[in-house]
C-alpha cells in the first residue's frame, strides 16, 4: 500500500482540500511553492507512463478537476502550473501517479 493510498483510507493524516468519488486534494508536506496541492486519484495507477485506455476518463477528471481547484483556491487569475513526474529521473518520489498543482509565486523556466 502507498503512502497515498494510506492518505486516501485516512490511515496518514492530511490537510485535504478537496475530495470527490474519484480523486483527491492535499497540501504536499515538503512545498517546492508557496502553494504545493497534490491531485491523486483514489484508483491508483502507479503512473502516467503505465495509465492503460481504461484510465482514459479517469485522467480526464483529473486534469479538469485541477483546474477547478486553482479556480476554486484562487490561483487562476496570477497562473500556476501543472506537473505530474514519472519514474526516478522524473522526480517521482510515490507510486501513485499524482498532479503536482504549484502556484503562488513566478515559476521558472525550464523547471528542475
Amino acid at each position: 500500500m502507498t503512502l497515498f493510498e494510506k492518505i486516501i483510507s485516512r490511515e496518514i493524516p492530511a490537510e485535504i482540500i478537496y475530495e470527490d468519488d474519484h480523486c483527491l486534494c492535499f497540501k504536499d508536506i515538503a512545498p517546492q511553492a508557496p502553494v504545493h496541492l497534490l491531485l491523486i486519484p483514489k484508483r491508483p495507477i502507479p503512473r502516467i507512463a503505465e495509465a492503460k485506455n481504461t484510465d482514459q476518463e479517469l485522467l480526464g477528471h483529473l486534469l479538469l478537476t485541477v483546474g477547478i481547484i486553482a479556480q476554486q483556491e484562487g490561483y487562476e487569475e496570477e497562473g500556476f502550473r501543472v506537473v505530474i513526474n514519472n519514474g526516478k529521473n522524473g522526480g517521482e518520489a510515490v507510486p501513485h501517479l499524482h498532479l503536482h498543482l504549484l502556484a503562488g509565486r513566478q515559476l521558472q523556466w525550464p523547471p528542475g
